[in-house]
């Protein structure tokens, strides 16, 4: 069975963090409490967590504050997923376990999303095609350490889209190089498409 604590964490994280809107805002427990129908003492202790994540600042005598995104920490992000990614992306063409059926899907799912107002499920979704590339090196402990960076990769990829004309598309190509990679089986062209990709979205989020 869930916990308060537990429910309060998820929502947070999945929910109000991934949110651009809320960048610097501060939360108030009360309303939060009030939505997903808990006390405030479990809405403290997952904010609590969510401050040793630094996704959270608390404030004294002001409560807690979203953390804004800053240009060094997008940058890291970026750096980071470059790391993970590329390795994902050798693993699985060396294996022979690259999800190519289920990132065809998840890009057809993509192109289906159009407009601003479905902008955040079409980043869910992007998180959603590279996350499923992690997953095809099969280390749980990896997995892991990729969803952690799934709220701030989400607000990031918002900000993105809605600073970039035209980014959505542009999304969709670059997605497309990577699966085309993976199908080819060349891991040359797949960490260059993962890097292209990375260094578009860094190059419109630190000019945005």
């Amino acid at each position: 069975m869930t916990s308060g604590r537990e429910k309060a964490y998820a929502y947070l994280k999945e929910t109000v963090l991934t949110d651009p809107a809320m960048s610097g805002e501060f939360l108030s427990e009360q309303e939060i409490a009030d939505r997903i129908g808990v006390s405030r003492t479990p809405i403290r202790e997952a904010l609590l967590l969510l401050a040793a994540e630094d996704l959270v600042q608390l404030v004294p005598k002001r409560g807690a504050r979203v953390a804004a995104l800053s240009g060094r920490e997008i940058s890291e992000l970026m750096e980071l997923r470059g790391l993970v990614e590329r390795y994902a992306a050798e693993h699985a063409i060396g294996s022979g376990r690259a999800p190519v059926k289920e990132l065809g899907d998840l890009l057809d799912r993509q192109r289906a999303l159009t407009g601003p107002d479905q902008a955040r499920e079409f980043i869910a979704v992007d998180h959603l095609f590279h996350a499923t590339l992690v997953s095809a090196v099969g280390n749980s402990l990896l997995d892991r350490h990729y969803d952690g960076l799934r709220s701030r990769q989400v607000r990031a990829g918002v900000v993105a889209l809605y600073s970039g004309h035209g980014r959505q598309e542009a999304v969709l190509h670059e997605h497309r190089a990577i699966l085309d990679a993976l199908t080819a089986g060349d891991p040359g062209a797949a960490r260059a498409a993962i890097d292209s990709h990375l260094e578009s979205t860094l190059k419109v989020l630190l000019a945005g």
